[in-house]
């Protein structure tokens, strides 16, 4: 009989085990092991997984424990902050919303530097699951008779320099898990007729 504590490789795996190889894969990306694009890679197919044995091989070349390149590994906590990815690229980019919408969500590298424009439009920017090409990136919104919402994580130190003409910036109030080595989110721009707003949820919000 099978010992129910070692997972069988057509076993059904969680969001919970999907993000457990995920953190493996960043923290493997942060120490140099893969690049970006090997990170991509990995991260698309292992939330793409079904079983274990789908899970198996994204791990079984990094030598750090792994949920599933060993059954018997103990599981590793799923994390709870930004992933900082130094020398990531691009270091920069620009997202254009006049009369329509700029959305980004879910596992994605942040530049350097992000301007967005937003003209009659919107856009929504959920951070809580991205990748950070530096300590500290700057996001710069121009909005005009438009708004953005941007979504940080708990941990995440959110700094709020921008500029509102009839219109205006607001931030979280709830720094009471950020810490020294939080990842920073310079927010900057002008809003004109319009609104940015940054909001602090959790993961699972």
């Amino acid at each position: 009989m099978e010992n129910p504590e070692h997972p069988a490789p057509q076993m059904r795996v969680s969001d919970a085990d999907r993000e457990q190889v995920a953190e493996i894969l960043r923290r493997a990306a942060g120490d140099g092991r893969i690049d970006t694009d090997e990170l991509d890679e990995r991260l698309g197919a292992a939330y793409a997984a079904k079983t274990v044995a789908d899970l198996v091989p994204l791990t079984a070349d990094l030598p750090i424990a792994q949920p599933y390149a060993q059954p018997y590994a103990p599981p590793v906590p799923a994390r709870h902050g930004n992933v900082v990815v130094p020398g990531g690229s691009p270091t920069s980019e620009r997202g254009i919303a006049v009369l329509s919408g700029f959305e980004r969500r879910g596992d994605w590298l942040v530049p350097q530097q992000l301007t967005v424009v937003a003209v009659m439009g919107g856009a929504h920017l959920d951070t809580r699951r991205a990748r950070f090409s530096a300590p500290e990136v700057v996001i710069t919104v121009h909005a005009v008779m438009g708004g953005a919402e941007i979504v940080v994580g708990p941990t995440t130190r959110v700094l709020m320099e921008g500029t509102g003409i009839m219109g205006g910036f607001s931030g979280p109030h709830d720094d009471s898990q950020v810490t020294p080595d939080s990842p920073t989110l310079r927010i900057r721009g002008v809003a004109f007729w319009g609104g940015v707003s940054v909001t602090r949820r959790d993961l699972d919000a």
